[in-house]
């Protein structure tokens, strides 16, 4: 071809790309069902066990306290006890709720027949467990704090309540009075809860950073730093720690496991994304707290990653590429999640292959794709898995095959996982109001 012709063949394949933007009528589109690109391309679901018997769940233990978000430091909390017809019991106001400005981010902790919440306007409360009455009230808004703040997260250890605010201070109170022990500054906001075990605070802030603090006073033992991320997601998460080891997630997607007596690292790894098909799916912030249960980690990463991991080691045992925000759940030898596509999804322990998938509603306005609807949980009860969605819903599920068998609706948007105490569940809704069922 000449060099004039190659030109002239260039420049007429420009000018018909450009056609569209002179006002030309565009080629009527070609036949066929549209696929998005975007999506996940295979839909997930149920694969062969090979051989492997079906789920098989530990008996639902009791459990007096819910000490910490998560319920316990490992987060491993495997088969709850709850009545088999759960009832609302009582439901009061315990404060401020949710706003445009503000976010109810605390889930309940149960101690010492109470119930302490932690409301928008950055107000702690004590509830009577089995009355609903309140016991005392305090406010933990340093002076010119604005209460129009989201919270961060509550956890109880030795006749001590330990809150974590946005306010870049962890403030240790009395349980039975409510009265202020000592306060601590740190270096930046705190969205998710302290972890507490054997007298230590573990508490991440908004920029990555991790303190572990003497919970007798406040002092700082040792300091981590992940990488800092300008993009993260408006929620908390908290450490796993299990006997000596602490495992922190950070909004980088990283993932370590350090000594928990000095912070020396043990491993890393990072819960980034495979394949990042949209910017939503980039960001590789892990909410879900990690599980520590049997010498193995389970976390859940947002940018479509779950792992589980040996703790000592840190040595990947299986990765699958589903992504969430919520904790997993583990019972025997089964994993429940919900995803990032609103399903809830039962994966074995040892291999991380699928055993049900269970779809949830995904818009609270079906017609026009709007109106997004977010769940919460699982938690798994007296043989039923417990989720609740921002429509006010409970749904109740099967966990042995994923069946949805009952639902009940509370009439307002549920952000947060239940706390389980005492065969009760107590859901904090999102106008502040702690409801009980049992």
């Amino acid at each position: 071809m000449s060099r004039r012709l190659a030109w002239g063949v260039l420049l007429s394949l420009g000018l018909s790309a450009c056609s569209s933007w002179v006002g030309e009528n565009e080629a009527p589109p070609l036949p066929g069902k549209r696929l998005s690109v975007l999506g996940r391309e295979k839909a997930l679901e149920a694969e062969p066990t090979d051989g492997l018997v079906g789920i098989s769940l530990p008996p639902p233990a009791p459990n007096a306290d819910w000490p910490q978000a998560g319920g316990y430091s490992n987060h491993a909390m495997h088969h709850m006890v709850a009545a088999d017809n759960l009832q609302k019991a009582w439901s009061v106001s315990v404060g401020s709720g949710a706003g445009s400005r503000s976010r109810l981010l605390a889930q309940p902790v149960v101690a010492e027949g109470m119930v302490f919440t932690l409301d928008a306007g950055m107000t702690a409360q004590a509830t009577d467990a089995k009355s609903g009455d309140q016991i005392w009230r305090t406010s933990l808004l340093p002076e010119g704090g604005d209460p129009r703040s989201s919270n961060g997260g509550l956890s109880y250890e030795g006749g001590r309540i330990f809150a974590a605010t946005s306010f870049a201070q962890v403030v240790a109170l009395e349980a039975k009075t409510g009265k202020e022990v000592w306060r601590q500054s740190l270096s930046g906001p705190m969205r998710g809860a302290p972890t507490l075990r054997n007298g230590r605070l573990f508490i991440t802030t908004v920029d990555n950073q991790t303190y572990a603090l003497n919970a007798t006073d406040g002092a700082t033992v040792w300091t981590h730093q992940g990488i800092a991320e300008t993009a993260s997601l408006l929620s908390g998460t908290s450490p796993a720690v299990d006997a000596d080891v602490v495992v922190i997630p950070y909004s980088s997607g990283e993932l370590f496991a350090l000594r928990a007596d000095n912070g020396v690292v043990l491993w890393q790894d990072q819960l980034a994304a495979v394949r990042r098909t949209t910017n939503v799916a980039a960001i590789s912030d892990i909410r879900g707290r990690p599980v520590i249960d049997r010498g193995r980690v389970y976390a859940i990463g947002h940018a479509n990653m779950v792992v589980a991991i040996d703790e000592r080691s840190g040595r990947r045992l299986w990765e699958r590429e589903i992504g969430g925000l919520q904790n997993p759940w583990i019972a025997g030898e089964t994993l429940f999640l919900i995803d990032n596509d609103n399903e809830v999804v039962a994966l074995h322990t040892d291999t991380g292959r699928v055993l049900w998938v269970t779809p949830l509603k995904v818009w609270g306005d079906e017609k026009n794709r709007s109106d997004r609807v977010s769940w919460v949980g699982p938690v798994l009860v007296s043989d039923r898995l417990l989720v609740a969605g921002s429509t006010g819903e409970i749904l109740s599920l099967s966990p042995y095959t994923g069946k949805i068998m009952g639902r009940k609706d509370e009439g307002d948007k549920i952000t947060l996982p239940p706390a389980i105490a005492g065969g009760s569940l107590y859901f904090l809704t999102n106008n502040a109001t702690l409801v009980a069922y049992r």
